[in-house]
């Protein structure tokens, strides 16, 4: 495996984090639980305060451009209704169609030759437009212009008599409008002034073609100025920020109004690319990050633009920034000295606990941990008091146990009698009963020198299934010699399972409850059977007999006392009193053993039936090999 130094480094920061002491890791734990979190608080709340200022600064400057919009429309409807109420009267029409001032004369006032008889026609018309002039102070001056290039004004005359009016680019752009009102904004190289001597940049025109209802056919134009004074005045009282300003701009970029010192003279309309009309935008202009709300009128084709420097709109969430850094500031100084106090609270206790372990580590047992901590730390303290005291404890223990038990070797020592001494003691009674012809004692002899052989087996805990028959064969062979006539046994293995391991003295506390609780107690002779076969897999060793049996009260009894035995220690099971009136101790030994050994899929199970016998299956594995070595302490000669 090959270790990248990413990878080495990792492990490097996570040893030294677990090296740390606990101080510093509560320490560095509360700080990022409590300054972390307000850090990024402060950043989301000031990130959506800007936000928020942002998009409530644009839809309030779009409002007001909304409100200004209204007002331009107003003033440019109302022009729009004067040409209509000019267009309708009477002798404004007998001057287009026929080039005279009411007489029927083809000059009229402004036209180069005047004819006599036109002066009170031309008189009642200029009395006509003076009204509208009166009632409508943004009106500069009304013209009104025939086919014939004949014309009419309150105001406004030609500058050159001798040039046709009807070849103005503005009345040419009537006349394609057919009818149509339109603004053609800043006059330009026209050859109409007024009175009044207006700039072209302070008045803003606008041209609607007059037409015959009858034929369609153009009969004049009239040409209104508006003064750009209620377009400043509209616009100029709106302010944005200290220094932002509103400017209008015609359907060509051209700006109708501007304020007198205006960050960008001219603004492309590229940088207005909304589609709806009405947007946002953001420019560098001359160093400086401007940004730009617009929104276009629908009737007048003009664009309201708002411009503003955007550190005018940073200059006011400064205040707001200014607050959340103080409450972080606030937050963190909190933090980092709720953090200290917390960790040394915490690691404090921790420390004077681990110098008393040391202590105890170091072999100084009586050391104890004093505090009336109620806490996790307090209840470890406990804990670690009472561990030392069981320590103590089970040390006395020890020592007393391994004084008893050099005392038993010792006793052991001076009472033990070798096995093999037995065997040859039993061996020489065997072959001295012999040479006295007494062969019953020779044979019982035999037989119990069997019996001890393989009941030791060398200190093993399995042993050939062969040895175990064999064993319970010298068993009833001895106890057949002290019934005499009234015990007889048969023994039946199947030749399959010869060659098999099982526990051994399984079978023998079976036998013996047998013998004593079934045969002795019951009339006449009696016989116990002994059968070993292969089913389902397992060895089934099966003990009958046709004694007295047992009472189904009993028989249950004793089937509650193997159940329980199944599932407890061997040593628990020899503490515990026999549950069937001693009748069945020995069974429950070979159950708990069985269970431990195997598992609890095998054991005894018992049938038995007042007055016909009892009959035992002991459910063993079938095992080709031994799998336990002989126990410790058992001698192997």
């Amino acid at each position: 495996m090959i270790i990248t130094p990413n990878k080495r480094l990792t492990g490097l920061a996570r040893m030294s984090m677990n090296n740390m002491p606990i101080r510093y890791k509560l320490i560095l734990h509360f700080l990022l639980i409590s300054i972390l979190p307000s850090i990024g608080l402060g950043f989301l709340v000031n990130w959506s305060a800007d936000r928020v200022i942002e998009r409530r600064m644009t839809e309030n400057t779009l409002q007001l451009i909304g409100k200004v919009n209204q007002t331009l429309e107003a003033y440019v409807e109302n022009l729009q209704n004067i040409t209509y109420f000019i267009s309708f009267n009477p002798e404004v029409q007998d001057f287009l169609k026929k080039g005279t001032a009411g007489t029927g004369s083809r000059i009229a006032i402004g036209s180069p030759q005047p004819e006599s008889g036109a002066e009170p026609a031309s008189y009642a018309i200029r009395k006509f437009l003076q009204g509208f002039t009166t009632l409508h102070s943004e009106v500069a001056g009304i013209l009104i212009v025939n086919r014939r290039g004949a014309y009419l004004s309150n105001e406004m005359y030609a500058r050159y008599p001798n040039q046709s009016l009807t070849e103005e680019e503005w009345y040419l752009e009537a006349v394609r409008n057919k009818g149509i009102f339109k603004i053609v904004g800043h006059p330009s190289g026209r050859n109409v002034t007024t009175h009044a001597s207006y700039k072209d940049n302070e008045v803003v025109s606008v041209v609607r073609a007059i037409l015959d209802p009858e034929t369609g056919e153009t009969l004049g134009v009239v040409l209104i100025d508006l003064k750009l004074r209620v377009i400043a005045e509209t616009a100029q009282d709106v302010r944005l920020g200290k220094t932002g300003y509103l400017t209008v701009l015609d359907p060509g970029g051209e700006m109708i109004y501007a304020p007198p010192e205006p960050y960008v003279e001219k603004i492309p309309h590229s940088w207005l690319k909304n589609q709806s009309g009405a947007g946002t935008a953001t420019r560098q202009v001359n160093g400086r990050k401007l940004q730009f709300i617009y929104r276009e009128s629908a009737f007048t084709g003009w664009t309201t633009v708002g411009v503003f420097s955007l550190k005018e709109s940073a200059a006011e969430t400064r205040e707001i920034r200014f607050s959340i850094v103080s409450f972080v500031f606030f937050v963190c100084l909190l933090g980092m000295t709720a953090s200290f106090y917390l960790a040394y609270s915490l690691s404090r206790p921790i420390g004077q606990l681990m110098s008393f372990m040391q202590k105890a580590q170091s072999g100084d047992l009586t050391v104890r941990h004093w505090g009336s901590r109620s806490d996790e730390i307090g209840l470890l303290g406990r804990k670690f008091n009472a561990m030392l005291q069981q320590i103590n404890r089970l040390i006395k223990l020890t020592e007393r146990q391994e004084r008893q038990k050099r005392e038993a070797e010792l006793r052991s020592l001076q009472a033990h009698i070798k096995p093999h001494f037995l065997y040859n003691t039993l061996d020489t009674i065997h072959w001295m009963a012999r040479r006295k012809g007494a062969e019953d004692i020779a044979q019982m002899a035999e037989s119990l020198s069997r019996l001890f052989r393989i009941g030791l087996s060398k200190g093993n805990d399995i042993i050939p299934l062969n040895d175990e028959i064999e064993h319970i064969r010298s068993y009833l062979q001895i106890q057949q010699v002290r019934y005499q006539n009234k015990l007889s046994y048969s023994i039946d293995i199947d030749p399959r399972v010869q060659g098999a391991y099982v526990l051994k003295l399984i079978l023998q506390p079976i036998v013996e409850n047998a013998i004593y609780h079934g045969i002795k107690e019951r009339r006449g002779p009696g016989k116990v059977e002994v059968r070993g076969s292969i089913q389902d897999g397992g060895l089934l060793l099966t003990v009958r007999d046709d004694g007295k049996g047992m009472t189904a009260e009993r028989l249950l009894a004793l089937r509650r006392a193997l159940a329980a035995a199944g599932t407890a220690e061997p040593a628990g099971v020899a503490s515990e009193p026999d549950p069937t009136g001693g009748k069945g101790y020995g069974m429950l030994n070979v159950q708990a053993r069985i269970a431990l050994t195997f598992g609890g899929a095998y054991g005894i199970s018992v049938e038995s039936e007042e007055g016909e016998g009892t009959t035992v299956t002991v459910t063993h594995p079938i095992l080709t090999e031994p799998l336990l070595t002989k126990g410790a302490g058992e001698d192997d000669e």
